[in-house]
């Protein structure tokens, strides 16, 4: 017999949110979470990957420890990039909507400061925030800490570098006498020193299952290419899951710049988002991506970060990751909760050495991907080709004439003629060209 919130301890109300929007068996990092949360009053590090259910772990018991009746402060949520506070905060709210008595804001980065100031003047149970907008708030002395009682650090080797100068900020504001709860993909040596530095002595350790949950239904592959086929061979790729969801992601914002450019000349329904994009740009295609308009985002790691959208079927890394941490959250991407997915690696020799590290770190097995060969590439080219041409837009200042006098030069062709004709010259001046 499987085990239930009601198992766990939630209460009726927040089991009631729970059913109308038909989560109703626990994940195991949900099992192993919301009892000791709920019923311990030790600080927790809790290791789960991504997409197996987190932000209910910790924010079901939240929503419970909450008191109502006291105005103040009480939880604090860090999460290291806007996307990702926006999600938590949606999810909060939707877990909480039959206890309109808790109120949850959002303090996140990217957006005017004002009106979160404003909303901060009214009563806040538990806040949502990117460290460094809840620093710049606490310097304005807009943000009372003083009393929280809960302090959750969510993806938490994510805020190991550039976000740990506001993160060492509000430690100092929040109270010593907390319960703190750190969610990392990972256990690095940094991490270990995060929990020595914010934690208290007697942290309690969980692990979701990382084998059955954390990497279940997604295939790892990679394959080897030269640096000159390297886009040929992502774009066959692409053509073979025309349709379907898939988040490529690399390195530099230059590069997703230039990737993006060459998917657009492609006919490739895609978007790209980086840092250096504004947060309406990113607001924008994040939005078009989750609703389905396009079909193939190109991103770098951190302002991927917080994309929680279904039926992801395949992530591309178009250029390996430089950390084990990376590569786990990129792969995440897809197989959420109890989905099927494909992360795919596009590779060069010398990097075939870094497979094996890897798959000990990580505790996965590659497949080497058969990369399609020259005939498959060309012919795919040429499908590429005549979707180009399938979708250009009529150019409405050429001249009737002009038009008619094409028209008579093309009359007495039949369709399948016309196609074998035209196929012939594309085919013809591509092999001049090379």
């Amino acid at each position: 017999m499987s085990i239930g919130f009601s198992d766990l301890g939630v209460q009726t109300d927040l089991q009631k949110n729970l059913s109308k929007l038909k989560i109703s068996v626990p994940t195991d990092i949900q099992q192993k979470a919301i009892p000791v949360l709920l019923h311990k009053s030790q600080d927790v590090v809790a290791l789960a990957k991504t997409g197996t259910g987190k932000t209910a772990a910790f924010g079901l018991p939240l929503l419970q420890l909450i008191d109502t009746d006291n105005t103040n402060i009480q939880a604090v949520i860090l999460a290291p990039t806007r996307e990702l506070g926006q999600q938590i905060h949606a999810n909060l709210g939707s877990f909480a909507a039959a206890i309109p008595s808790i109120s949850i804001a959002s303090v996140c980065g990217g957006i005017p400061i004002k009106p979160q100031i404003e909303r901060l003047k009214e009563d806040t149970h538990i806040v949502v925030a990117t460290p460094g907008r809840l620093a710049d708030l606490i310097k304005r002395d807009a943000i009372n800490l003083k009393n929280i009682a809960f302090f959750v650090l969510d993806e938490a080797d994510e805020m190991l570098t550039a976000l740990k100068a506001g993160l060492d900020l509000i430690i100092k504001e929040i109270p010593k006498k907390r319960r703190t709860f750190l969610f990392t993909a990972t256990l690095s040596g940094a991490i270990k020193q995060m929990v020595n530095n914010y934690m208290a002595g007697d942290v309690i350790y969980l692990e979701a299952d990382m084998q059955t949950v954390g990497h279940q239904g997604i295939k790892h592959q990679y394959v080897v290419v030269e640096p000159i086929e390297k886009l040929e061979v992502l774009l066959h790729f692409l053509a073979s899951k025309e349709g379907e969801r898939g988040i490529i992601f690399c390195k530099t914002k230059a590069a997703v710049n230039k990737l993006a450019k060459n998917l657009a000349k492609n006919r490739f329904s895609s978007g790209a988002i980086h840092g250096s994009l504004t947060q309406k740009i990113r607001d924008r295609i994040m939005e078009q991506f989750r609703a389905g308009y396009i079909d193939i985002l190109v991103a770098t790691d951190l302002a991927a970060r917080g994309i929680d959208v279904k039926e992801v079927s395949y992530v591309v890394h178009y250029h390996l990751p430089d950390t084990y941490e990376a590569y786990v959250h990129r792969s995440g991407r897809t197989a959420r909760i109890g989905g099927k997915g494909l992360s795919l690696s596009i590779i060069q020799e010398e990097e075939i050495a870094k497979i094996p590290d890897f798959e000990e770190e990580l505790g996965i097995r590659f497949r080497q991907f058969r990369k399609a060969d020259s005939q498959s590439i060309e012919e795919n080219n040429t499908i590429l080709w005549a979707k180009q041409i399938f979708k250009s837009k009529p150019n409405k200042t050429v001249s009737d004439s002009l038009k008619n006098q094409v028209k008579t030069v093309f009359h007495h062709l039949t369709k399948d003629e016309l196609v074998e004709k035209v196929l012939a010259h594309h085919l013809a001046q591509k092999n001049r060209k090379d």
